[in-house]
C-alpha cells in the first residue's frame, strides 16, 4: 500500500511539497469498551512489539507519593494498557510541585492550587481510562484503600505510614518498588544517590530490611531523605522504577534479576545487588 501511495501521491508532490497521502488521522476507541484508552494504542503494534505490550494489561497498580518521581510513574505509567492507576496523596500541587514535575501548568492552575491527585488524574485521563485520585495520605484508617492493587510504587517519606504501609503490602503478598533520592549540595555542585528497591514474593525479606528500605527516621541525616529534588533526577529515579516493573512483568529482559539498585550521580554509576 506504501508503493501505491507512493506512485499516486509523486506527481501532486512535485506541484505541492505539503501534500502527503498519510493524514495520520487520530483513531478513537469507542468502539472498544474494553480498552482502557480514549483513541488507539498504535505506537506498539506500529514497531511489532504489540505482544510485550499486552503483558502490561489488566493490572491494577497504586502510585502513593505525587511529588516528583511519583508523578513522572503516572506519566509513564498512563501510556501501558494497565487496568487502573490509583493515585494516593493528599496535598495540594502548588508553585515548586510545577518545576519538578512533568508537564507545564498554568498560573491559573496554580493560583487554583488543586490536589495533586486531581490535577495530575484530569491530565492522564484525558489519555487513559483507568485513573483513580484518592486525596488521602496512607494511614491505619485509610490503608485499606489499597485492596485490589496488584503492584505498588512508593514515592513517599520514611516514617511510621511508609513501615506500615510495607507491612501491608507483605501481609497481602503485594509485589511493589520503592524510591528514594538524596542529594547533598557541595563545593562542586549536587551529588547524592538514587535507589530502587524492589519487591516481590522472592524477595520480601531481604526488602524489608532497614538498609534497604527506610522506614523511620528521615530528614537531614538520612542519604534517602535529602530535601533537594531536581526534575531530571526525579524523572530518572521513576524511569529506573517503571522499567524495574517492566521487567517483572516481562516486557523487557531480565538477565540480573535485581531486586535493589543505586545510581550514584557524581560518577554516573548504576549498581545493582539482591540478585535471585
Amino acid at each position: 500500500m506504501s508503493t501505491y501511495a507512493s506512485i499516486i501521491s509523486g506527481p501532486a508532490a512535485v506541484i505541492d511539497t505539503t501534500l502527503s497521502p498519510r493524514p495520520h488521522r487520530v483513531i478513537d476507541d469507542e468502539e472498544d469498551a474494553e480498552s482502557v484508552f480514549h483513541y488507539v494504542e498504535t505506537a506498539s503494534d506500529r514497531v511489532g512489539i504489540g505482544a510485550l505490550t499486552a503483558k502490561l494489561a489488566g493490572h491494577r497498580i497504586a502510585i502513593i507519593g505525587l511529588g516528583g518521581s511519583g508523578s513522572y510513574i503516572l506519566d509513564m505509567l498512563a501510556k501501558t494498557p494497565v487496568a487502573e492507576i490509583r493515585l494516593f496523596d493528599p496535598d495540594e500541587f502548588l508553585q515548586h510541585n510545577a518545576f519538578r514535575a512533568p508537564g507545564a501548568p498554568s498560573l491559573d492552575d496554580l493560583r487554583d492550587a488543586p490536589l495533586k491527585v486531581d490535577y495530575f488524574a484530569a491530565i492522564y485521563s484525558r489519555m487513559h481510562r483507568g485513573i483513580t485520585a484518592v486525596p488521602k495520605a496512607i494511614a491505619a484508617e485509610t490503608i485499606d484503600l489499597l485492596e485490589g492493587i496488584h503492584f505498588a510504587f512508593l514515592s513517599l517519606d520514611a516514617g511510621e505510614a511508609k513501615a506500615a504501609l510495607v507491612e501491608w503490602l507483605h501481609a497481602r503478598r503485594v509485589g511493589f518498588v520503592d524510591i528514594g533520592m538524596g542529594l547533598e549540595l557541595g563545593e562542586q555542585g549536587l551529588s547524592g544517590i538514587l535507589r530502587v528497591t524492589t519487591s516481590t514474593l522472592e524477595s520480601m525479606t531481604k526488602a524489608s530490611q532497614h538498609n534497604r528500605i527506610p522506614l523511620a527516621g528521615g530528614g537531614a541525616g538520612d542519604i534517602y531523605a535529602s530535601n533537594i529534588q531536581v526534575a531530571d533526577l526525579n524523572a530518572l529515579n521513576a524511569v529506573l522504577a517503571v522499567i524495574k516493573w517492566k521487567k517483572l512483568c516481562g516486557f523487557y529482559c531480565d538477565l540480573e534479576r535485581e531486586h535493589h539498585s543505586t545510581y550514584t550521580l557524581d560518577g554516573n554509576m548504576l549498581l545493582n545487588e539482591d540478585q535471585s
